[in-house]
């Protein structure tokens, strides 16, 4: 019997993962052709089982036990019941109905390979019908976000049961601009504000604002350098975290695609863009031919400036910090590979010794709003892969930017002034302390032939 789109089992059922990423007229197709079963205190698969079928528990419970010992009850009101009960082949362990128990049984194929029109440009990504209090809004901005599409249903699974609350007073800070890599971090709830000092004497820079469903701590994982910025709670705020080894196992490795120099060339003949996200002075030492240089720490200024039509393969020294840059495009619904190795994987070849043209790193750009602008309508007619045309408020970001580096700058031509002062004077007074040191030394001198 066709399940209806609309009623109470319909809704439940668009929840369950990973069909709320569908479509809704691919949903409706789906629905038309389900088939809810009513089983009675007796078992949905047996240890050992190879069926493939993916079982989802609508309503009801179902007890999981290995050998006879119970290991899980799932409620079907559960967290646990949006995912395909023991979806392992063959099945690990014995699932028993509780009493009387409805279930939905899936073709694995229509769960692990879903109609590509969801990973296409523009199409909607997923439709979640939202729980009237508003307490999964976080699960619903995570599961709508690319990285998390293109995670394989057991990885979500795995990733949803590992996440671990965490919570954080107003005015705390969740992680600071130096510090170790060790999480990554969902807001579950509340608000942050994500900040960055240029030097270290320097005044802190506010870049961002983050809110429900955002993500961040994944640049420090995946480069494996210290934390480029600082986090701190603007309201009381939970967190969800996952440490450092389930974030590379279950996102990290399944979402980064790495191609070798001769794949690259494949990709570039087909039309991919090459980008290199390492400073400008490496970039100028040495790069590869038709590269454009964005410094990693620049590239999410620039992100609307990038287009999104064609790949885009990333390039840094060694591969480390070209994983978080592909990272970050991937988050924003660009097609990113990454260059296995870096620049030094790449033999040496003279053509590429001789910078095309550079690219200002982000502090010298933000000095002058106006050359920015030009500078980046200058490579783009050298390269497709930028397409600058910043609205009022990029630009306002910039020159507000702009105003912080240059009262910075004013503060430090003032205690430089200071130091310079002070230098003077310790000079003059150690001429003289040197001085008085002769005349006692002559003194003493004096009395001792005396004696």
């Amino acid at each position: 019997m066709a399940v209806d789109v609309n009623s109470k089992e319909g809704r439940v059922i668009r929840k369950l993962v990973p069909l709320e990423r569908l479509p809704s007229a691919i949903f409706a197709e789906l629905c038309a052709e389900m088939n809810i079963e009513e089983i009675e205190d007796a078992f949905l698969f047996k240890k050992g089982n190879t069926d493939t079928h993916l079982i989802y528990l609508i309503s009801g419970e179902v007890i999981l036990q290995a050998d006879g010992l119970v290991v899980e009850v799932i409620s079907a009101a559960s967290e646990s019941a949006r995912f395909a009960l023991a979806h392992q082949i063959p099945r690990k362990i014995d699932a028993v109905a509780n009493g009387l128990v409805r279930i939905l049984r899936l073709d694995a194929d229509i769960v692990n390979n879903p109609p590509p029109l969801i990973y296409k440009e523009d199409k909607s990504y997923m439709v979640i019908e939202e729980s009237e209090d508003g307490s999964d809004d976080w699960m619903a901005a995570l599961l709508k976000t690319p990285i998390f599409q293109r995670l394989p249903p057991a990885n979500l699974q795995k990733i949803l049961l590992n996440l671990k609350d965490v919570s954080f007073s107003k005015g705390e800070t969740i992680v600071e601009q130096g510090g170790t890599g060790d999480y990554y971090y969902l807001i579950k709830s509340g608000q942050c504000q994500v900040s960055r000092k240029p030097s270290l004497n320097a005044k802190e820079i506010r870049l961002g604002q983050l809110g429900t469903g955002d993500t961040f701590g994944e640049d420090a994982l995946l480069s494996d350098v210290a934390r480029n910025v600082t986090v701190t709670a603007l309201t009381d705020t939970t967190l969800l975290r996952l440490d450092k080894q389930q974030f590379i196992t279950l996102i990290k490795e399944p979402s980064l695609k790495f191609v070798d120099y001769d794949q690259m060339l494949k990709e570039l003949k087909h039309g991919a863009n090459l980008l290199d996200v390492r400073t400008q002075d490496e970039y100028e030492a040495r790069h590869l031919k038709n590269s454009i240089n964005v410094p990693f720490f620049s590239l999410r200024m620039y992100l609307k400036s990038l287009k999104r039509g064609k790949p885009v393969i990333v390039v840094c020294s060694n591969g480390k910090v070209s994983e978080a840059a592909a990272f970050l495009l991937l988050r924003n619904k660009f097609e990113a590979m990454i260059l296995k190795g870096g620049i030094e994987g790449v033999a040496p070849d003279p053509e590429n010794e001789a910078a095309l043209f550079h690219i200002d790193d982000g502090f010298e750009t933000l000095l002058d709003p106006d050359k920015a602008r030009e500078k980046f309508t200058s490579y783009d007619r050298r390269s497709e892969l930028i397409d600058f045309d910043p609205n009022i408020e990029d630009r306002g970001k910039i020159e507000e930017q702009l105003k912080i580096l240059k009262t910075e700058n004013e503060q430090l031509r003032r205690i430089n002034q200071h130091l310079q002062e002070k230098y003077h004077r310790l000079e003059s007074e150690k001429q003289a302390i040197a001085k008085q040191c002769i005349t006692l030394s002559q003194k003493l001198e004096k009395l001792t032939q005396a004696k």
